[in-house]
């Protein structure tokens, strides 16, 4: 019991795992999550309707989205976002792999006739042969990868747009990371059976990376026929940080918001959000 609990308190080495792509496919979690996409009262999956619209309406005027535009949505989930910039007439493009999260947007885009080319793989491996004038990552997505990611991941957006196009993306901010705490928890069905559908005990260690600005939520989930661990790494970012992973790239920031609905810029939010350009 003893080493059980000692393993269950290590403090890995940032991003030493990573386990993002297991969380979306197994059936019950990503059912759970589906669930918290499509709640359109709490910011989790999805944010709240009133803040979903507001940046919706502010990308469309923002970005002028029409017949002429092609956008690809990274992580688009459920198909809030590109559902509507599809309403546009813009050519959209949808990237994920949730496949019950795939399969609502697939089928959502049918009811409504909306022609949305959907993707179900992960987004690091998408590599289509068209360009975009627009891609967008949108709910912090950059954050839960590693540097390594991040950096293929930028390439990749680099690669995929068309000459002058641009990317849309948000990010945690450092008043994010001063306002985390580390912590360790330990309940009954934890997140209310969000981890599986039999019984299970959850633990919850919090831990701060100082010198990476890095956040780990480490749930270790004990069900009676074995457990398993789950690793949500959250980076947080400076203006500067950011701006130096773009300008390796190839990206520039082109204007800097509190967030992907185009507020003004304070730096006093726990997010900010980034037009950045091909250069």
């Amino acid at each position: 019991m003893y080493a059980q609990l000692k393993e269950i308190n290590h403090k890995p080495k940032p991003f030493e795992f990573y386990t993002a792509e297991s969380l979306w496919a197994d059936p019950h979690t990503s059912e759970q999550m589906l669930s918290y996409h499509l709640n359109e009262d709490v910011d989790l999956a999805s944010r709240n309707k009133m803040f979903l619209e507001k940046s919706i309406n502010w990308i469309i005027f923002n970005f002028s989205l029409g017949e002429q535009t092609k956008i690809c949505d990274f992580g688009c989930g459920p198909g809030l976002y590109t559902s509507a910039f599809a309403l546009t007439g813009a050519k959209v493009t949808g990237v994920d792999f949730s496949k019950n999260s795939l399969e609502y947007a697939k089928t959502h885009a049918k009811k409504e006739s909306l022609n949305i080319n959907y993707v179900f793989q992960n987004y690091l491996e998408y590599e289509p042969k068209e360009q975009y004038d627009i891609i967008t990552m949108i709910m912090c997505d950059f954050c839960a990868l590693s540097p390594i990611q991040r950096k293929k991941m930028l390439e990749k957006f680099h690669r995929l747009l068309n000459d002058g196009g641009r990317i849309l993306l948000d990010v945690y901010s450092l008043k994010g990371f001063e306002e985390r705490t580390e912590t360790s928890l330990y309940e009954h069905m934890q997140l209310q059976g969000f981890w599986s559908k039999y019984d299970y005990y959850g633990f919850l260690n919090t831990f701060k990376y100082d010198a990476e600005k890095v956040v780990l939520d480490k749930y270790t989930i004990i069900e009676e026929e074995g457990s398993k661990v789950v690793y949500n790494w959250l980076q947080y970012f400076s203006e500067d940080m950011l701006s130096n992973e773009l300008k390796d790239a190839g990206l520039n920031i082109q204007a800097i918001y509190d967030d992907v609905a185009g507020s003004n810029y304070s730096k006093n939010s726990t997010e900010f959000a980034v037009v950045a350009t091909k250069t």
